[in-house]
């Protein structure tokens, strides 16, 4: 494992715990250091226990884990939350002034820092800053160069004045210097080495809003809805660069209806929801695919059902984005396994969308939404993006669609189940859908044969896009090894990283990530190769594995996590050498 650092701060909803949290993030990666970092936060919007960590190492982290090096308490709850993963030799930060931590006990082995931190952060220009403090103070146990912070801090504050911008550099640093005063004599073990390396830090929906702009989206229509608000808030001013409008709707039913009528005016369109707000666009998607219309539905998965955790992770909402919808409605179902991947995945989500003239589902979940993690500037080269915008024609090719009658065919019945598209303007394309069973035309019909004719039509797209695309998993591992492990969505970084920790037990696995869930890969072969499959995802009763059941009608094993909290490498590792001990029940 990397020789890496935990970091966190906890305290109440409202004590500045997320802002603190990301302007250390954001100096470790300016500092070139890798960074991941995990958010704990509850369904308020103040009060409850909240806390920002940071795993950080020279080397490449994917997960988090079950260690804290150093702590800033600011409520003596923080260090109850977090006392299984503190460890001899952890260092708490906190404010002994303070009324509510003055009785604050520190455990045996571990060093206690008392700064005064509201009292210091007065003293340099505001009580507001006492967050500051601490992470000046962090920088002298860590033996981290406090210059670091500075550029954080400018990001963070510019819009405030420059006044404000040095008020904080001051902050930092005499809360550095206090700790390096009083507690000249006591001997961390931390030192945390810099290098050039230039990182980028974002998280999984800064990179979806990201590959969205990258896909040529133009138009985004949602409603606030925890965790999915922040792909709004990513695009808002960014999309209006390139022409297009980020539009706040009333409810997600007319957040969809709008995302619809951009497309069907030639705008690549996308909404996005969670929890009961993907209820709700139901009712819409069927018309979406009944009218052919390509659109992007992402879905950034929390814990439900109903209003559930809305904070919390969660893997609940596959059979929602399979199955979701009356009669029967082709769909694609596409989930980014990584922070990385939502970039790439969103761009290919509207390829698909517009290839094939069909809705796609882009699955998420709130751990890799609020993941912020580092990558080289090179992981998203925009050279490397593609677009397909599908059968389009133009008065050019236009002809060889009209009927006898001169008319445009928008649901031409063709042999790969995908009909042309014309923009509203384009000569002789005039036509008009709906929501009703249609002809060529469009014209509403139930006439027995015109009916099958379009099914048919529109199953075909499905099949059609099974032999012309790659759906193949992501393999990392031995693929000769005799455990299988497959997963979907976020939980590829853990078990990446719990591969490794396997390894320094001479175990080894293969691992096949999958990102596509409808249509998904054939997995059979790679099933009946390995002595023991094991499926791994965050949710109750196996969604994925059932899946996979139903495919290779073969039992597997399941490694399942419903607690609201993502999986850590260390503790899937151990959970897989359990499955493997386990003796296999036969068939």
């Amino acid at each position: 494992m990397p020789d890496d650092l935990n970091w966190a701060i906890g305290g109440e909803a409202g004590d500045g715990i997320a802002s603190t949290g990301k302007i250390f993030a954001q100096a470790l990666s300016r500092a070139g250091r890798h960074v991941l970092t995990s958010k704990d936060f509850a369904s308020r919007i103040r009060g409850g226990y909240t806390a920002y960590k940071v795993r950080t190492s020279t080397e490449r982290v994917e997960s988090v884990v079950d260690r804290l090096d150093i702590l800033i308490a600011l409520t003596e709850r923080t260090v109850e939350e977090n006392l299984d993963e503190l460890h001899e030799g952890s260092v708490i930060i906190y404010d002994g002034e303070r009324t509510t931590m003055q009785d604050l006990e520190i455990p045996e082995g571990m060093i206690g820092l008392d700064v005064p931190l509201k009292s210091l952060a007065e003293d340099a220009g505001g009580a507001i800053m006492a967050n500051i403090v601490a992470l000046g103070a962090a920088c002298e146990v860590t033996n981290f160069p406090i210059e670091n912070l500075d550029e954080s801090l400018k990001k963070r504050f510019a819009d405030k004045g420059q006044a404000i911008v040095e008020n904080n550099k001051k902050a930092a640093r005499v809360g550095q210097e206090y700790v390096a005063e009083e507690y000249a004599d006591t001997d961390f073990d931390y030192d945390m080495e810099t290098t050039d390396n230039d990182y980028v830090l974002l998280n999984g929906n800064e990179a979806l809003g990201m590959g969205a702009l990258a896909a040529g989206c133009r138009f985004y229509a949602g409603y606030p809805i925890t965790p999915a608000t922040s792909i709004m808030e990513y695009l808002i001013g960014r999309i209006d660069e390139y022409g297009g409008k980020v539009v706040q709707a009333e409810d997600e039913l007319s957040a969809i209806n709008m995302a619809l009528g951009a497309a069907r005016a030639g705008a690549r369109s996308m909404t996005a929801t969670s929890g009961a707000g993907i209820d709700l666009m139901t009712e819409t998607f069927g018309l979406v695919a009944q009218s052919e219309t390509p659109l992007v539905i992402t879905d950034v998965q929390r814990s439900g059902p109903s209003t559930g955790m809305p904070t919390k992770q969660e893997q609940g909402d596959l059979n929602m984005a399979l199955y979701g919808g009356h009669g029967e409605v082709p769909r694609f179902v596409v989930a980014p396994t990584s922070v990385s991947e939502c970039f790439w995945k969103a761009i290919e989500a509207f390829n698909l969308a517009e290839k094939y003239s069909t809705p796609v589902f882009l699955v998420s979940d709130l751990a890799m939404s609020v993941t912020e993690q580092t990558f080289a500037p090179e992981t998203f080269d925009m050279d490397e993006v593609e677009i397909e915008r599908g059968k389009v024609v133009d008065e050019e090719d236009i002809d060889s669609w009209l009927d006898e009658q001169g008319r445009f065919q928008p649901h031409f019945p063709t042999a790969d189940g995908v009909s042309p598209r014309a923009f509203p303007g384009t000569e002789d394309g005039a036509h008009m859908t709906t929501g009703l069973e249609h002809d060529a035309l469009g014209r509403r019909t139930e006439e027995e044969d015109i009916r099958v004719e379009q099914v048919d039509k529109r199953q075909r797209k499905v099949q059609t896009a099974r032999e012309e695309e790659d759906w193949s998993p992501r393999e990392f591992g031995n693929p000769d090894a005799d455990t299988l492990v497959i997963s979907w969505g976020s939980n590829e970084g853990a078990i990446r990283e719990g591969m490794d920790i396997l390894e320094e037990d001479g175990i080894d696995i293969r691992l096949l990530s999958v990102p596509y869930l409808f249509p998904r890969p054939d997995l059979s072969d790679a099933i009946e190769e390995a002595e023991t499959t094991i499926v791994v995802e965050c949710n109750a009763t196996g969604q994925f594995a059932d899946l996979i059941e139903h495919d290779v009608l073969e039992r597997v094993e399941r490694i399942n996590k419903y607690t609201g909290v993502r999986f850590k490498a260390d503790e899937l590792a151990e959970r897989i050498k359990q499955k493997m001990a386990e003796p296999q029940e036969a068939d």
